[in-house]
């Protein structure tokens, strides 16, 4: 782009450190970010102070990532908090988590996805009646949770799934699809990661609370309604959970079939055995 004499702009600056994010290049990602005002004259804004957080957070250096926070030009938002509590959770930091869950129970700009993400965090680390005090104190505030939905496209129409949706009309195939997968990666040596299920309920409950997401569902039909070898593409709303990326893997493997799934942070390529985002996402 500079090559060709094109000047960057803020909005460039905030796809190529989103994509430096994705990829963990943290060096790469501060020489980018400290050439805006250096070699370009741009101030950085707060969605690029959240994408050098965000970059910090995904390979595991959260306390970087919280000084970088504290030290912004800018007041954070609850963006950039959550961005970092999602980290906490995800990397099992536990205090640093609950530091980052006052700044944002104290913020008055939390939104759904930021009260759903704070009652995660605190069930992640096996504090289930502060979850539930999140819980109740959004019901309590009329916010609602957005539902993970899935769609496929078959045969020129649109078909959606909801978790342990059972409205479809081949439901009693889809459900028996189902079945047979989690016997078919069982073999293939794939155990659910019931860590992910934050609810405080049995083992058993767990794992059929990961076998019935909404992607299984849209992939389940894809199987049994489109022709051996045809590439399925779905589409959620929301980020799919590393349980589901594990066992699509395996699924796209064993069926031969090449699977695209557009979650709310990237697209996913599974083939024989393996993920386009490098399991990074």
């Amino acid at each position: 782009m500079v090559r060709d004499g094109l000047r960057p702009t803020q909005l460039t600056f905030v796809g190529v450190l989103n994509a430096l994010s994705h990829s963990g290049l943290v060096d790469v990602g501060f020489e980018v970010f400290e050439s805006m005002a250096k070699d370009y004259g741009l101030e950085p804004r707060m969605e690029h102070y959240g994408c050098m957080v965000d970059l910090l957070a995904r390979v595991g250096r959260l306390e970087e990532a919280y000084e970088f926070a504290k030290g912004m030009r800018v007041e954070p938002d609850h963006v950039v908090w959550s961005a970092l509590l999602s980290a906490c959770k995800i990397h099992g930091h536990r205090s640093l988590g609950e530091k980052v869950a006052r700044i944002l129970i104290d913020s008055e700009a939390a939104d759904s996805g930021t009260f759903v993400l704070l009652s995660n965090a605190y069930s992640s680390f096996g504090k289930w009646k502060e979850a539930a005090r999140i819980r109740a104190n959004m019901r309590g505030k009329g916010i609602l949770k957005e539902p993970g939905c899935s769609s496929i496209q078959v045969d020129n129409e649109i078909h959606e799934f909801l978790l342990g949706d059972i409205r479809h009309p081949r439901r009693k195939e889809i459900y028996k699809k189902l079945e047979d997968l989690n016997g078919v990666v069982r073999q293939q040596g794939f155990v659910p990661a019931k860590d992910v299920v934050l609810q405080d309920i049995e083992e058993e409950e767990k794992e059929w609370a990961l076998a019935i997401h909404s992607e299984r569902l849209a992939i389940c039909l894809g199987l049994i309604a489109t022709q051996p070898g045809t590439t399925l593409r779905i589409v959620k709303n929301l980020r799919v959970c590393s349980d589901c990326h594990s066992m699509i893997k395996i699924v796209a493997k064993v069926t031969g079939r090449r699977m695209v799934v557009r979650d709310r942070n990237r697209f996913h390529h599974f083939e024989d055995g393996s993920c386009s985002c490098g399991d990074y996402w």
